[in-house]
């Protein structure tokens, strides 16, 4: 964990917020005493839609998949 005074904060903030963004944790102090902990935010999950895990729908038991092959089949005769 990094510390810095409140002036150095605010004079370096972009350099302090790039060492946030690093992983790193910032503690503020004024006057000698801790004001604020910067910490990195939590990262959200990055992977994209198409590639989570889909939703199984189900109707009174069956999958919704198997009755839309069901209908397929129906119509094709």
């Amino acid at each position: 964990m990094k510390t810095a005074t409140f002036t150095d904060f605010r004079k370096h903030a972009a350099a302090f917020f790039d060492e946030v963004e690093k992983g790193e944790t910032v503690r503020v102090l004024r006057h000698g005493k801790p004001i604020a902990t910067i910490v990195p935010a939590e990262q959200e999950d990055q992977t994209v839609s198409w590639k989570k895990p889909a939703l199984r729908l189900t109707l009174k038991g069956t999958s919704v998949s198997r009755i839309i092959l069901e209908e397929r089949k129906l119509s094709e005769r």
